[in-house]
């Protein structure tokens, strides 16, 4: 009986030590603040960038949309395939002269941000996009996940490559 009383409380005290690894796990890999605790001013600072980013993109201003790609960008699209950069200032040029209009929206709770030593961060999130059709109301066209690579170099934040996948169409 005595045998049994040791073996039941080592297994709940094992049991305790797991659970509580598990959630520190869980912490440091974002699962519950999106930043491993000592990233807090790298998480405020690409939290930042990325709102630079897409209020540029909102506002159809591609001079600012320009300073923050790398000019060797890689950008991997799930269905679009392999573009550069070149192909995609194009590409948001053509947007922003178009009749329809393109809003982006980040899930906030969906963003995790992660340091990558001697290099930048790696940005990771979902977002939705909406288009408003001219004389139409504005509606919900697609939502995607998204993987940005940032680099600092001199003192400037660029994405250096961009993964969009998981593309659900809603029009």
């Amino acid at each position: 009986m005595k045998i049994y009383k040791t073996t039941s409380f080592v297994y709940l005290k094992l049991v305790s030590i797991i659970l509580v690894s598990i959630s520190s796990l869980n912490i440091i890999s974002g699962q519950e603040n999106n930043s491993i605790p000592e990233s807090k001013t790298l998480f405020k600072i690409i939290v930042h960038l990325d709102s630079v980013l897409f209020d540029a993109f909102n506002t159809s201003n591609l001079d600012t949309i320009k300073t923050l790609f790398s000019t060797d960008l890689e950008f991997y699209h799930d269905s679009g395939g392999f573009t550069n950069y070149d192909q995609n200032m194009e590409s948001f040029k053509r947007t922003f002269e178009s009749e329809r209009r393109l809003r982006r929206e980040l899930l906030p709770k969906s963003l995790e941000i992660y340091p990558i030593k001697d290099f930048g961060a790696v940005e990771i999130g979902i977002h939705r996009f909406y288009s408003t059709e001219k004389g139409q109301k504005e509606q919900l066209s697609s939502e995607a996940r998204f993987i940005h690579l940032w680099q600092r170099k001199d003192g400037k934040w660029k994405i250096t490559r961009v993964i969009s996948y998981g593309h659900q169409e809603h029009l």
